[in-house]
């Protein structure tokens, strides 16, 4: 039996055990089983594989960079990137790829339109940098914002004003706010500067529409939450676990 699995962080919330599950079951993969992995911290990290005849790996927060010394080789993508969400296991040991790229890139792509230009990007975790390096290779300028800027490109929360809002349109939440059970939670962002041309879409994807994502409808903006993208990424790394 294969065994695959996620590590992470307050999984009760993530929907990949039984997105894997189902797959299984609807491709007759009966080789194969899928669990959650609580880390407390990522030291955990060695005595899991020692203790588990591991597969694949699937990476979530807050462990998408935190993973990287205890892999034997990164995909070249991923290292461009810093950030790690697919571990493949092999003979010659562990290998990291990044398949949340694929996963944001074609589920954005069609929503995308010319005055999209410049983006704010909420968070700067590993999910962060992934989506800075889809915008960037789209040619859309990217500024983070985190509740401690360090960096010249990222701004706090309380710098987002009218202007601010008025000239970027697109907005990308790649942190866990608003998700389940902290369903009434969303970034602090001045809301009522949102228009019907602005774009939200939030990573997260439990509940389907965050407090977020409902700003963004009652302003006619575009609301799309992280589904698709977990799908595509899911699927990209069964293939990548293939491969192995």
């Amino acid at each position: 039996m294969r065994q695959f699995g996620l590590i992470g962080k307050n999984l009760s919330h993530s929907f990949s055990k039984q997105y894997f599950e189902q797959k299984f079951g609807k491709e007759g993969i009966t080789d194969a089983s899928y669990s959650l992995f609580e880390l407390v911290e990522i030291g955990e990290f060695t005595a899991l594989v020692q203790e588990h005849q591991l597969s694949g790996l699937n990476v979530t927060i807050p462990y998408k960079e935190a993973i990287l010394p205890y892999l034997d080789e990164i995909d070249e993508e991923a290292k461009a990137i810093g950030a790690v969400n697919t571990i493949q296991f092999t003979e010659s040991g562990l290998k990291g790829f990044n398949t949340d790229v694929i996963g944001f890139r074609n589920s954005i792509k069609p929503f995308l339109e010319n005055i999209h230009t410049r983006a704010l990007i909420l968070g700067t975790g590993g999910a962060a940098k992934a989506v800075a390096y889809v915008l960037e290779n789209l040619g859309i300028k990217i500024t983070y914002v985190s509740r401690n800027p360090k960096a010249e490109n990222e701004l706090s929360y309380t710098d987002i004003n009218s202007f601010v809002m008025k000239h970027h349109l697109l907005i990308v939440n790649t942190t866990p706010i608003g998700t389940f059970p902290n369903i009434t939670e969303a970034p602090e962002l001045p809301y009522e500067y949102l228009t019907e041309q602005h774009f939200l879409y939030d990573l997260v994807y439990n509940p389907s529409e965050t407090q977020f994502l409902q700003h963004a409808k009652a302003a006619g903006a575009i609301a799309i939450n992280g589904e698709q993208m977990l799908k595509i990424q899911a699927e990209e790394a069964w293939k990548v676990w293939e491969k192995g």
